[in-house]
């Protein structure tokens, strides 16, 4: 099968459309307006496909609106993602794959979100290697930058790295899309704003973000570092006057932009350790899930303790763990034995152990002893003999733990709680 189709008006192949469905459907993901989910899309599959790829060749595809869906964040608030029908998304990962080699080519080093090949634990490791040369962080935190990312300035950037007029044409169409709300309102776009949920969102979100912060602030210093998870980013400084100075410029540059800072959540924060002993209010920024933050550390040299500046989980990625575990009702699970809880579990705390161990795994004590007192609390209503003895209950499972040591995947790792 060809790659280039010549009598269609539009050069998008039935093969790039059937990679397009295989990297949706591996994403899986919610339905869209048309409440078409995944299973019912695939009991027609062929003749779908077939659909989006005669309409995308020809020039002739409109997407469907987005669906307004709301998800809580860690400050109480929600955040409103907008998801595409499972065709869109197909029709969007066409475009995305095509432009994300001749983006990647550009794209600056230090940015890390939504980057094959880039994580955001690399995004982390660059930022404990930049926390131990330079001395001050900018915390930086865009407000509602997804929804005010400026159509006309995009267009811009988009038309020096895109001639092909089709491409744009579909990027435009995506752009304007207007959104289904919860209260069933059709939300038309006002020049701003790509959708959170979108498979394109991000890519644009990235180009946009290229220009209007990587190049410019590696023109204004090449003193200062920085890395940045699509729109959260940290810029590291040498002094305190330079990080005054750098956020100052940073300020005009977003308003310059169209966006703005959040001035409650933006923020300088001192590095201090065992070398740095300055006297500065804030010593503790988050990213990505992790508190970067004064810790005791041990020397690898003569394993003595000192004062460090490193990175462990939050304490908000601490209390979202709780709040899954206090969902997943795990006293009221009606497993027959401990094997089939464990067996329940494991997906969730492999994904948990996997990305919040990765640095000081320690950390996660606390969490997985919570963890304990809830299989515990489980054991105690499923058993009678342990009904009243808390005491014996905790004996049976440090015996079942001694064991069968891999029961769990936290105590496989040799994190215990």
């Amino acid at each position: 099968m060809t790659l280039w189709n010549e009598t269609k008006s539009v050069p998008v192949s039935r093969e790039m459309v059937w990679l397009a469905y295989k990297k949706v459907k591996a994403n899986r993901g919610s339905s869209g307006i048309d409440q078409v989910s995944m299973e019912l899309f695939d009991q027609d599959r062929t003749k779908q496909l077939y659909k989006l790829w005669n309409r995308l060749s020809s020039g002739s595809y409109f997407p469907p609106p987005v669906k307004e869906v709301e998800i809580p964040k860690k400050d109480g608030k929600v955040r409103q993602l907008g998801i595409p029908t499972i065709a869109d998304r197909v029709a969007q990962e066409v475009v995305r794959a095509y432009l994300e080699p001749r983006f990647e080519k550009i794209f600056h080093s230090g940015s890390y979100g939504y980057r094959p090949g880039r994580s955001a634990h690399q995004a982390l490791s660059a930022v404990r290697e930049n926390c131990r040369m330079y001395d001050w962080v900018i915390d930086l935190d865009i407000k509602r930058f997804f929804d005010n990312i400026d159509h006309n300035k995009l267009l811009l950037a988009l038309k020096k790295h895109v001639p092909e007029k089709w491409s744009l044409m579909y990027l435009e169409r995506w752009l304007s899309t207007p959104v289904l709300k919860k209260s069933g309102e059709l939300e038309q776009k006002q020049g701003k704003g790509t959708p959170q949920g979108g498979v394109i969102s991000p890519l644009l979100a990235n180009l946009f973000l290229h220009y209007a912060f990587d190049v410019w602030l590696t023109g204004l210093s090449n003193t200062v570092r920085f890395v940045r998870y699509a729109d959260d980013a940290v810029v590291h400084c040498k002094s305190r006057r330079q990080a005054a100075w750098i956020l100052a410029r940073i300020n005009e540059r977003m308003q310059t932009c169209g966006l703005e800072l959040h001035p409650d959540k933006t923020k300088l924060v001192y590095c201090k350790d065992h070398r740095r002993k300055e006297s500065y209010p804030t010593v503790k920024f988050d990213f990505l899930g992790y508190s970067f933050q004064p810790r005791t550390c041990k020397s690898k040299r003569d394993g003595k303790l000192f004062l460090g500046f490193d990175c462990a989980i939050s304490i908000s990625s601490k209390k979202r763990i709780a709040d899954k575990m206090e969902e997943l009702n795990i006293v009221g699970l009606t497993h027959k034995s401990i094997v089939g809880v464990a067996q329940f579990l494991n997906p969730f705390i492999r994904g948990w152990v996997n990305y919040y161990a990765k640095f000081r795994k320690s950390a996660m004590n606390p969490v997985f002893h919570m963890l304990s007192r809830r299989l515990i609390r489980w054991a105690r209503k499923r058993y009678k003999r342990y009904k009243t003895s808390p005491r014996r209950a905790w004996l049976w499972f440090n015996r079942v733990r001694e064991q069968f040591p891999g029961l769990f995947y936290h105590w496989q790792v040799g994190i215990t709680g």
